[in-house]
């Protein structure tokens, strides 16, 4: 954690800094100096529009009672897009503007949960009324999840498919990250 604090916070702006003396090598300061400013401006402009719109979304699945965990998501995203935007460099106006973008969005998403995936156990516990006269009878499989596994994966002990909209509810007791 110390060395990622490290990179984060000493060796990418020495890079970004490297990166821009070369561009104003390449060109001139005046240049340099325009393109920082510009893609700060368009940046802030595009990140409080994808913000707007991260929190109407945000509100709109409350209002339909769902979970609104992708646009928790999205507004996380766009807040630390924004704070890329702002922070004068070329690789970080980069991310940033990814980060913008709907579809870089889900790119970054789906490269995060498959590390988390990858590197975690998670134990599902399925909980059911039926055949129990007085409320929840609980079965729990220990099962790691894979890539590749979707919504309509099959509940371990039975013929049963769940889905987004289904009766089914996933209760997930613990989470556990790999050491």
């Amino acid at each position: 954690m110390f060395f990622r604090l490290l990179a984060a916070f000493i060796i990418i702006p020495l890079v970004e800094l490297a990166l821009l003396l070369r561009l104003a090598d390449a060109t001139s300061v005046a240049m340099t100096l325009g393109v920082v400013i510009v893609t700060g401006v368009i940046g802030s402009m595009l990140a409080k529009r994808e913000g707007v719109m991260a929190w109407y979304r945000f509100r709109s699945a409350l209002a339909e009672g769902r979970m609104p965990s992708r646009e928790i998501q999205d507004g996380l995203m766009v807040v630390f897009a924004a704070a890329l935007l702002l922070t004068p460099g070329l690789l970080t106006d980069g991310l940033g503007f990814l980060l913008l973008v709907p579809a870089g969005r889900d790119l970054v998403r789906r490269y995060v949960l498959s590390r988390y995936v990858r590197f975690s156990d998670v134990k599902v516990e399925r909980r059911s009324r039926e055949g129990s006269p007085h409320g929840a009878e609980s079965k729990s499989s220990s099962e790691p999840l894979r890539k590749g596994r979707s919504e309509s994966t099959r509940w371990p002990d039975s013929g049963e498919t769940s889905s987004r909209n289904g009766p089914r509810t996933i209760d997930a007791t613990s989470f556990h990250r790999k050491t």
